[in-house]
């Protein structure tokens, strides 16, 4: 499928959930966002159903004072608008690469910065993130009986993680500068249209249509 389309279908899908008052409205998109999520491959199923419910389970508790004090509709529809932006979000990251993502920003004429930004933090935050969750399970086998000095054993953590942070930024400054990186993002993709992207195109008009349609009832 047309990943700029996807990115696009999937931005609108959250935006119309979003501004919705009618609640058969979101549980239509919820039955078919599960549809669409039983065709997936199962690992990646479960994943994205974990993730969903786990947000959505959160919510209700922090909805629940106003649902006992009477604002029953506003709790459970929230909650449910959680779960449909949730798994939406989720079928896309888990469907696309990430370079393909980037690539769908650049066709949408976002500036190249933004785009370079995005793309470094949230690679370079899994990565520090592995590598602190790889120390912190080396300290613990280290570590015979309790450890009285929690702060600065944590204190060592940072400190080794922000060296090693200063590090992989400068190798991959030098690693840009010898592969003659300019801070400019080029689209190479040239795929036309096929028969799912003209399908999709219609389910997101169906959706459009039906929100209009459940507005006014």
């Amino acid at each position: 499928m047309n990943v700029p389309l996807q990115v696009f279908g999937t931005l609108v899908l959250i935006l119309l959930v979003s501004l919705t008052r009618s609640f058969v409205f979101v549980i239509i998109v919820n039955v078919w966002l599960l549809a669409v999520l039983s065709m997936t491959d199962p690992s990646r199923m479960v994943v994205i159903l974990k993730l969903s419910m786990g947000i959505t389970f959160f919510t209700a508790i922090v909805m629940l004072p106003a649902f006992v004090l009477g604002n029953t509709y506003s709790s459970i529809m929230i909650t449910t608008k959680v779960f449909a932006t949730i798994t939406a979000m989720g079928l896309l990251s888990h469907s696309t690469k990430w370079s393909a993502l980037t690539q769908a920003l650049k066709t949408f004429y976002i500036p190249d910065i933004f785009i370079f930004i995005l793309d470094i933090t949230i690679r370079y935050i899994s990565m520090l993130g592995e590598f602190s969750l790889n120390m912190f399970y080396a300290l613990k086998l280290r570590s015979v009986g309790k450890n009285r000095s929690k702060y600065s054993s944590m204190a060592g953590i940072a400190g080794t993680v922000f060296l090693q942070s200063k590090e992989m930024a400068e190798d991959m400054y030098h690693a840009m500068e010898c592969r003659g990186f300019t801070g400019e993002y080029h689209i190479n993709d040239k795929s036309k249209f096929k028969w799912r992207d003209y399908l999709y195109i219609g389910i997101i008009a169906v959706f459009f249509t039906l929100f209009i349609y459940f507005g006014r009832v």
